[in-house]
């Protein structure tokens, strides 16, 4: 198989996420989940994802589908990047070991139908808070914790962020 190909693999449906994953987890490996729009790869999300990967034996991750990104209200013009190209960007990381676009408003129906073993958000959120009105609450933290699975946050590197780098752009 080609590089190209091994990257076009890992990115899968929902459904093959769930079953990929169940195979993994009969086999006592730790699965850590986690999310977001990746519209410019930058710093940030890259030593993200790298400590995320550390947690567990598998890291899989959930990227925002285009729609889902314009109803986030990140800016104006958002995303940069279509779906396809910053899934595939996000699968070329090698500490990544499966993707899978959704386009609801959260994560919570993915979260809920792959079980992570961890479930990991950045420190701009808190694994503690338990009201899902909350801006610090942990989408599906609630159902992780309920089957017997741990949420945590990484600290972000300061300094990094899309909307930052796309007004430095300007």
């Amino acid at each position: 198989m080609t590089s190209w190909e091994q990257i076009k693999h890992k990115l899968v449906s929902q459904e093959e996420a769930s079953a990929i994953i169940s195979s993994w987890k009969d086999n006592q490996k730790k699965v850590v989940f986690t999310n977001g729009c990746f519209d410019i790869l930058h710093l940030g999300h890259v030593t993200y994802l790298a400590k995320a990967a550390s947690l567990g034996t598998y890291l899989v991750v959930g990227v925002n589908a285009d729609e889902s990104v314009k109803r986030l209200n990140k800016a104006p013009g958002r995303p940069v990047n279509e779906q396809l190209s910053r899934a595939l960007i996000i699968a070329s990381l090698q500490v990544v070991d499966l993707v899978v676009i959704f386009d609801n408003d959260t994560p919570k129906e993915l979260i809920e139908v792959i079980q992570p073993s961890i479930l990991v958000k950045g420190a701009d959120y808190d694994a503690s808070v338990t009201d899902e009105k909350d801006a610090k609450y942990i989408v599906g933290s609630k159902e992780i914790k309920a089957l017997g699975g741990t949420v945590k946050t990484i600290e972000l590197e300061e300094g990094f962020s899309t909307t930052g780098l796309i007004e430095k752009l300007k």
